[in-house]
């Protein structure tokens, strides 16, 4: 098994230049060009050989309770939502942007991974690719927390995917509409024109 997996590797280390150059001379650089079959399982193979195994056999330090899923939530909404959506689905602007797209974690492709496969994933980030590190250097509870999460990502409930938008980040024209509606309500007066609103007394 080792040596056909040595193969294997050795097999996508050399095919990889040549699949990366195919794929430039057929259509460049652009983003905007959905890779080709052979080009996201030439990559995926390749991280998954990157990977030491060590990293991979790496057990997670937390067990999922309703406590820490709701933390590990409300920190998903926060940070990661925007590529890869309240739902793990990849549907957003964003996600759909990237080259290539976030994917639906809720699908086995990100599910059979073992938990020491998806904390590297979010700890270290993937070069070449849209997905940062997060974290500090060195321990790192909060990438094993959404790691729980993610897990917990087929099972989510509408109600849990209504509470994250809470958390999803917000640009400044949603905060100054928001807080325009939130003076309206509480009769404030209007900060542009100074009278008060028409249903204050």
């Amino acid at each position: 098994m080792a040596k056909k997996l040595a193969l294997v590797a050795v097999l996508v280390a050399a095919l990889m230049p040549w699949i990366v150059a195919a794929s430039v001379f057929r259509s460049g650089l652009s983003a905007r060009v959905k890779p080709s079959g052979w080009e996201i399982w030439a990559a995926t193979r390749l991280r998954s050989f990157a990977m030491p195994t060590e990293e991979k056999m790496q057990n997670n330090p937390f067990s999922a309770t309703e406590s820490l899923l709701k933390e590990a939530r409300e920190h998903f909404a926060d940070h990661c939502a925007s590529c890869h959506a309240n739902d793990g689905s990849g549907s957003t602007a964003l996600g759909r942007g990237l080259s290539p797209q976030a994917p639906d974690m809720r699908l086995p492709a990100t599910q059979s991974k073992s938990d020491g496969e998806l904390y590297s994933i979010i700890h270290n980030g993937i070069r070449f690719s849209g997905m940062p590190a997060w974290g500090a250097d060195g321990k790192d509870d909060d990438s094993w927390k959404l790691v729980l999460f993610v897990r917990h990502l087929p099972q989510l409930s509408a109600d849990e995917i209504q509470d994250m938008e809470k958390y999803n980040p917000k640009s400044d024209s949603e905060r100054t509409e928001e807080q325009e509606e939130e003076d309206f309500l509480s009769g404030k007066p209007d900060a542009t024109s100074g009278t008060r609103h028409p249903h204050q007394h």
